[in-house]
Formats: structure tokens, C-alpha cells, sequence
């Protein structure tokens, strides 16, 4: 993963922790102790206890949530010998945290932290800072609150001295942890603070098994590596003689057979460099000659990559006949197209093989085999090696198990770059001391082998790769919801061709072989209503102005939609008009066109009424064109202008609902929803300049009650789609939204009242490009979706390297990998307006995706749609309602 900067301040949190640690040794700690705050502050902290000679625990603290408001925090709880609570008594007092509730509160979550350390630490015991200097590291601060709860508390437990190391934290947090740290060690204090992510290369998410590999190492370590002898041999390996040198440090824990690339050998200066540093940590190594001079010299057998790897199976078998080598785990190195016969030798070995390393390597050459590769594999890639990057992605998606890709930034494909060579380094070397250098598993007749599952592994694994959207497959792919009564489809953008074209997809299969009768769309209700009549091939009637002609024009008048809208009409024209699947809008911004429905349906059937309601909204004339500036008006008077006038006129359709029925049931109900609208959009209007919070939840809810209308209309057993946004149909609960800002959306409406009748369904992408405006009412443009973020969702499922794929996320099914993608991270959301240059602040949020959705589809690269005329001209009925 990279980072949005272009220099970013640390290549990882490894790099981070040796840095902080040189200059934590010079201060002269007395007998130091060092305490992560998992799980982001381990591998800052595993470092910081090399270079001290340190023992490192953990240091645990969780949040007391405050009654009904779990997201608030009321108080924290820490462990220890003795475990701390921190109270904050105004909170508290305001949320009516009583003594019980806060005694309840925190026996569950010690009742956690202890289920933490015995997952991370297992019978590993305590270390009592009492007398010590207690060093407390995390990866980053942002508000601080974790940290100042964790320095109380062992103030409260005996430290003598307390420590505050992090890379990295803004300036006036850093102010706020002098107050309760002896001393604070930070390495940066970026301006503008983007978050703790954005300063790092690599900022993924550690998992549970990566922590405890981590932790493992630091306990197992030697002392620092790098002082002592090591023997240096020069090999000749049978039965080819082929010369190699074999390194050998003292206590070896393992042993990295290198593959160099076409047209180099054993001598390559970048591999010898990498060599020397995995001997500094503990690692034998062997670089060899995998072609006889003569045959170095012919250009088939340089890149005969089966013949390459068959001379790394030789030298394992030769380093197994060696006494001093044959018990110790074995790894492979490869680059270039060596690393391809690594993955081909990898695959032969099976389990012999205990981890492999690519640099800069050509891993789709192994081909079939990449399949049949079992041991845990790192693929490094150059930032600036575009062709090659994509390369290793397609590789990453045929390993099957624990895999990873680092792209190191600004490295070409040789890493010549400045420090490039040294990420590579600790890269590698990282790598392999997790997966070489761990216990043997419980009943293994063969040499140890660390498999960490990590929450990429789990992802990969249960990710379900989709065809092309045009072959029926793909749809059904999604029959697995076809029993639920609403589907709601997402997207994260309102212009990306590909969401509209896989929602047409889901949305014919559910049609077809599921039932469904409504399509309901985040669309007003009148221009939607342009789009029913002709679907369900009702008697044409004119707008003005012409459906979907008011900005965002592009959202539904576009060529994807087009097309499903006459799909849909030619399927209808097979059924009896009852039967007709119905399209219809759920939003409530067309004032003006509900105004003028409303009127045209009372002139036909009650002119006297008409007369009536045409003088009661003559009231929101002046804003007809422009009704946010009624929300201000309505504001400078003190009152609700036309609230009064709008609502009688829904009154009186509703109280004369029985005689109107008689002549036109389906239309009186058009009529009514209309009215509704603008009863809904009046209030809109208004409370926009009260909170942002509270018209969103007033139009979400406006959404929600008109697809319970028209689910009840169709009668009991009617099923519907739902076409709107990720931020709409995603449970707003378990997002930043509802979290802090106290926001609903349709999702959580609809969960809450059909229960797991309701699907959830997510769309996601990468990059590409979008159709969206730089401001509201702005020109459309065709822009550049930049990649995502390297601490986001988007980032994590790029990294699975498959082009299209389905996760299903509903409850009881693949619960280790619902575990791993809880704890919330952002995810991009853009609407009809997209900024890039302040992607971060405009278009990212912190959601919870496992909980907020009951699936997500993804898209690696997506396209923008293609807009249609906003100029209707005459034609004959079929173009209609688009008018092409």
C-alpha cells in the first residue's frame, strides 16, 4: 500500500520504531520497560526493545461506553495487576451513568482486555512497572485519549518514570500529553494533520496473528544481532558443482536460498546486500549460480524458469545433507525472474519451504503453480515499476494462501533509488523472521512452519470472483438474496458506469427469477414517475421542465439507465398491466414538479379543491426555482412560512382519499405521495439551516416511508429493489454518520424493520474515473478517481488483486473475517460533487463495512458513465422518457 503523500514520513511502522528508538537510546532510561498499545503499536514497540535490551508488554485499555451511547465515552478501564478505572464524571452525570451501570461496564470489559492478553500474550506474564521507566508507544496519536488513560495508570501502578514515544502526533495533542508523561519523544509534528495513516508507506492494519508473531519475536530474540562471527563459506553444490556462498551467523535460525534474476548470478550486488542484512538478524543465506557458465551463456535456458527452479530444489537437497544446516527452516529469495523459479520450487517442496521473498519479480511467470503454493509469500514491487505492479497483483490473486504485497515508493524495478534497497531489507527480513523463526505447531513431524492468517489471507479466501457483468453468471451470483423483501443496491459514487451496469444486472435476475416488482431509486418521485408511466406503458404525460433536466442531470440520464429502462419496458410488455414491475423515486427535492402534479390530478377530479390548493401554493411561488432560499427565508422570519398551506392541501387529499379512490385509485396515490413530498421538502428546506443531521434525517426518513408505501400499495408479498448510495443503504449505525453525528439512512430503517428480510449491498472501486461536478449545480466533468487511501477499506480489498469480486458479509458465515474487518476504517464515499484535493476531508468516513453491509461487490478500476442530452426533442413514444 502506498501512501496519499509523496514523501512519506515513515516506509512503515518498523522504520518508524527503529527511528524513535535511536533516540530513545540516547537518554540514559534506567531500567526500561516497554508497553505497546496494540494492535498498531506493537511492531513501533518490538523495535524500540531490540535496540534497549527491554522486556515489552502490552498495555491494554477499553472504553467505558456511555448508556445508549456506546460510541461515547463515559470512562475507560486498564489493565494491570491491579486494573485501573478512569471515570469522567461530567459525562457520566449527563448520560446517567449510575454506579451499577458503570460497574457492569467494567467487569465486560475487563472481561475482554483478559480475552485480548490471553490471545496476544497466551501464559506470558505480566511485567510490573513499579520502580521502572515505563515507555508507552503507539504508532501515531491522533486525539490522544487511548494514551492519556494508559500514562494515568501506571502512574497509578508504581512507575517511576513514564515515557511517551509515537512517530508522530499533531502539535497541540503532543501540549495536551506533557501534562501527563515525565517525558515525550516525537518524531514529527506534521502540518496540516491528516490522520496517522497518511504519514505512513505502509499503514495496514495489523491482525491478531500478526501481533502475536511479532511479540513472539521480540521475546525469542537473542541480543542484537550484527556483533557476532559470521562464517562465510564458498559451496559447491551437487551435482553440477555449481559455485555458491554460504553465510552462516552464529545461532542461525533459519536459512534464504537465493534466485537471481536473468542475466546476473550470485555476485548481484542487491541480493548480497539483502544477504548481509538477513545475516545481521539471525539468518544464514546461500547465493548461488543457478546456470554452468556455458550455460549462463544461452538465452532459453535464462529464462527457462522450470529449469531454474529444479536447480533451487538441488540446493535444498544439498543444504539437507548438511549437519549444521538440515534442521533449520528454509526460505526462498527470488528476483526477477527468479522469483518466479522461487514460487515454481516452492510449489514442488510444499511444506520444506517455510516462506518466499520476491523483489522486483516476475511471479506471473510461474504460472500453474503460483496455485499450488502453500508457503507464505511477500511479492515487493517498485512504486515507479507500473507494469511490473500489475504483474504481481494478477500473481497475488492465484496465491492461494497468506500473501502480501509491498510496493516500496518511488523504486523503479532495479532498486537503485536512494534508501529503496534498504526497505527492501527490512521488508524482507521482517518477513522472514515472522514466518521462519517460530515454534514448531503442536504435533509437527516436520520443521516448523508459521501460517498467519491475517485479515488479507481471510479476504482473499472469501472473496468471490465475478465474471464480466454481461454474462449471466455474474447476476447469479447474487440468487443468494432473492428470498429477502428489499435488496438494496449501493454505489460509492453517483457516476461510475459500472455500479449502474451490475445494479441493471442483480436487478433483472431478482425480476426474473426471484419476484421483484419495485425498483425504487434515490430519484425524485415525479421524474421517476416519467419513467413508470412508460415502463409500465401508461399514456405518456408532458413535464415541465422535462424529467432528470435539473442538476445532477447525469445521475439518471445516462446510457445505463437508459438501457435498463428499456429492458424493463420490454419485459412489462409480456405481463398484464397489474403485474408490471413499477419504477419509482424515493427522494424529495422536486418541489416544484410534485407542486404541479399535485394540481394537475385535483383539476381533473375536484377543479373547486385545484382553485384551492393553487392559492395555498402560490405561497413557495417566489422560491420555485431556487427553494433552498426558503429554508433562509422561513429563517429570517422566525417561523415556517408555508407550512400551514402546504400541509391542508395533504389533509384534504387524504380526507377526501375515499371518494377520489373510486376513479382513479393508483393515480390518487401518485397524487398523495406528491403531496407528501411537498409537506417533506418544505420541512427539508427549513432544517437545513438548523443542522446538517437533521434534514439528512428528515429526507432519509422521507425515503424510507414512501418505499413502505408503495410496498404496501403492491400488497403484502411485493418485493422491491433499491438503487441509492453507499451512504444511504449501508446501516448508518455502524458508521461515523450515526456513530457521531447522530445520523440515520434508509439501511437502518429498513434492517429495523424487516430484519434480515432486508440485504444490504454494497458497491466499491479503486480507481478510475467518475462523472461528478467540482461544486452543486457545477458543469458535469469526466474526472480521475484517485487511488484509495492505504488505511481504507478500498485499500485493503485492492490489495486482493482481482478485478471483480463478491464478499458475502451476512451474520454466521464467514464470522473470522467479519472479526477482522470490524474494527472501523474509512471508506470513500462520492457523490455528484468530487473534490480530490481534499479527498480525505470531503469523500472519507470511519464505517464499520462487516456490520454496515450485508455484502460488498467490488470493482478494482471503473469508468465514468456517458451522459445523455439534457435537450429533449420530439420523437415518438418509445424514446420517451429520455427523448433520443
Amino acid at each position: 500500500m502506498t501512501s496519499p503523500l509523496d514523501a512519506p514520513l515513515f516506509v512503515d511502522r518498523a522504520d518508524a520504531g527503529r527511528r524513535l528508538a535511536a533516540r530513545l537510546a540516547g537518554l540514559g532510561l534506567q531500567h526500561p520497560v516497554v508497553y505497546a498499545l496494540p494492535r498498531g503499536g506493537v511492531p513501533v514497540a518490538v523495535e524500540i526493545a531490540k535496540v534497549l535490551a527491554a522486556p515489552i508488554d502490552l498495555i491494554l485499555v477499553r472504553k467505558l461506553g456511555a448508556p445508549g451511547h456506546a460510541e461515547l465515552a463515559v470512562g475507560a478501564v486498564v489493565d494491570g495487576e491491579e486494573a485501573q478505572t478512569v471515570i469522567n464524571e461530567e459525562v457520566a452525570r449527563m448520560t446517567g451513568a449510575d454506579a451499577a451501570f458503570l460497574r457492569d461496564a467494567r467487569r465486560r470489559e475487563l472481561d475482554e482486555i483478559e480475552r485480548r492478553r490471553a490471545l496476544y500474550l497466551g501464559d506470558h506474564p505480566r511485567i510490573s512497572p513499579v520502580g521502572r521507566t515505563a515507555i508507552v508507544v503507539d504508532d501515531g496519536l491522533a486525539t490522544g485519549a487511548t494514551a492519556k488513560v494508559a500514562l494515568r495508570a501506571l502512574r497509578r501502578q508504581g512507575a517511576a518514570r513514564i515515557v511517551l514515544a509515537i512517530p508522530l502526533a499533531p502539535s497541540e495533542t503532543l501540549e495536551a500529553m506533557r501534562a501527563e508523561a515525565d517525558e515525550v519523544v516525537c518524531l514529527a509534528t506534521p502540518r496540516p494533520f491528516h490522520g496517522v495513516g497518511a504519514f505512513y508507506g505502509d499503514f495496514h492494519q495489523l491482525t491478531d496473528d500478526e501481533t502475536v508473531a511479532l511479540l513472539r519475536q521480540a521475546w525469542e530474540a537473542s541480543p542484537p544481532r550484527g556483533t557476532g562471527d559470521v562464517e562465510r563459506r564458498k559451496v559447491s553444490l551437487a551435482p553440477l558443482g555449481l559455485s555458491g556462498d554460504l553465510q552462516v551467523p552464529d545461532g542461525a535460525r533459519g536459512i534464504v536460498v537465493f534466485a537471481h534474476g536473468s542475466g546476473s548470478s550470485r555476485l548481484s550486488p542487491r541480493n548480497r546486500a539483502v544477504a548481509d542484512a538477513l545475516n545481521a538478524g539471525g539468518m544464514a543465506t546461500l547465493l548461488f549460480d543457478l546456470l554452468g557458465e556455458t550455460e549462463a551463456a544461452d538465452r532459453r535456458k535464462v529464462f527457462d524458469i522450470d529449469l531454474l527452479a529444479e536447480r533451487l530444489v538441488q540446493a535444498t537437497t544439498w543444504i539437507a545433507a548438511q549437519p549444521d544446516l538440515s534442521r533449520l527452516p528454509l526460505g526462498l529469495f527470488g528476483a526477477s525472474t527468479g522469483a518466479a523459479a522461487a514460487l515454481v520450487a516452492a510449489a514442488k517442496l510444499g511444506e520444506r519451504v517455510r516462506a518466499v521473498v520476491s523483489r522486483g519479480g516476475r511471479p506471473d511467470l510461474a504460472g500453474a503453480a503460483l496455485a499450488r503454493v502453500s508457503a507464505p509469500t511477500l511479492l515487493i514491487v517498485g512504486g515507479a515499476d507500473h507494469q511490473v505492479i500489475e504483474l504481481n497483483r494478477q500473481a497475488l490473486a492465484r496465491l492461494p494462501g497468506d500473501k502480501a504485497l509491498r510496493i516500496v515508493p518511488g523504486a523503479g524495478h532495479l532498486f537503485e533509488e536512494a534508501g529503496t534497497l534498504e526497505q527492501v531489507m527490512h521488508l524482507a527480513g521482517d518477513w522472514f523472521r515472522a514466518k521462519l523463526c517460530v515454534p514448531p505447531p503442536p504435533g509437527s513431524a516436520t520443521a516448523p512452519r508459521a501460517v498467519a492468517v491475517t485479515a488479507q489471507t481471510r479476504l482473499a479466501a472469501a472473496a468471490e470472483p465475478l465474471p464480466d457483468i454481461d454474462d449471466p453468471a455474474f447476476a447469479a451470483a447474487f440468487d443468494r438474496y432473492g428470498e429477502a423483501r428489499v435488496v438494496l443496491l449501493g454505489e460509492a459514487s453517483h457516476g461510475t458506469s459500472e455500479f449502474y451496469r451490475a445494479r441493471t444486472a442483480i436487478t433483472r435476475r431478482l425480476i426474473e427469477q426471484h419476484g421483484f416488482e419495485i425498483v425504487a431509486v434515490e430519484a425524485d418521485w415525479p421524474d421517476a414517475a416519467a419513467i413508470d408511466r412508460h415502463v409500465r406503458l401508461k399514456p405518456h404525460r408532458e413535464m415541465t421542465p422535462p424529467p432528470f433536466t435539473r442538476f445532477p442531470t447525469w445521475m439518471w440520464r445516462n446510457t445505463d439507465v437508459d438501457a435498463f429502462t428499456r429492458w424493463l419496458r420490454a419485459y412489462n410488455e409480456e405481463l398484464s398491466a397489474g403485474d408490471r414491475v413499477a419504477f419509482h423515486g424515493l427522494d424529495l427535492y422536486n418541489m416544484r414538479a410534485s407542486m404541479a402534479e399535485v394540481l394537475a390530478y385535483l383539476d381533473g377530479v375536484d377543479p373547486l379543491t385545484a382553485a384551492e390548493a393553487r392559492d395555498r401554493y402560490a405561497c413557495m411561488a417566489p422560491w420555485n426555482n431556487a427553494p433552498a432560499g426558503y429554508g433562509r427565508a422561513a429563517l429570517s422570519e422566525g417561523y415556517a412560512i408555508c407550512e400551514r398551506e402546504v400541509v391542508s392541501i395533504l389533509v384534504d387529499l387524504v380526507r377526501k382519499a375515499a371518494d377520489y379512490a373510486a376513479q382513479d385509485g393508483e393515480s390518487l396515490f401518485d397524487a398523495t405521495q406528491n403531496a407528501r413530498l411537498v409537506v417533506d421538502a418544505e420541512r427539508y428546506y427549513r432544517a437545513m439551516y438548523h443542522g446538517a443531521h437533521e434534514s439528512w434525517n428528515l429526507r432519509d426518513r422521507h425515503m424510507f416511508e414512501t418505499l413502505d408505501r408503495v410496498l404496501k400499495m403492491r400488497g403484502p408479498g411485493a418485493k422491491a429493489v433499491v438503487w441509492a448510495h453507499n451512504s444511504h443503504i449501508g446501516d448508518a449505525r455502524y458508521t461515523e454518520m450515526g456513530a457521531a453525528r447522530g445520523e440515520l439512512n434508509i439501511g437502518q430503517l429498513c434492517r429495523e424493520r424487516f430484519g434480515s428480510n432486508a440485504a444490504l449491498i454494497g458497491l466499491g472501486t479503486h480507481s478510475g474515473t467518475v462523472m461528478a461536478a467540482s461544486d452543486w449545480d457545477a458543469p458535469a466533468e469526466v474526472k480521475t478517481v484517485r487511488p484509495s487511501r492505504s488505511d481504507s477499506y478500498e485499500a485493503l480489498f485492492h490489495e486482493v488483486g482481482v478485478e471483480r469480486f463478491l464478499v458475502d458479509l451476512r451474520p454466521g458465515r464467514k464470522e473470522a473475517l467479519r472479526a477482522d474487518l470490524r474494527e472501523p476504517r474509512l471508506e470513500r464515499y462520492i457523490g455528484v460533487v468530487y473534490r480530490p484535493d481534499s479527498e480525505r476531508l470531503s469523500h472519507y468516513a470511519h464505517a464499520s463495512l462487516p456490520e454496515q453491509y450485508d455484502a460488498f461487490v467490488w470493482f478494482d478500476r471503473t469508468r465514468a458513465v456517458t451522459p445523455l442530452a439534457t435537450e429533449v426533442r420530439a420523437g415518438e413514444d418509445e424514446t420517451y422518457p429520455f427523448g433520443l
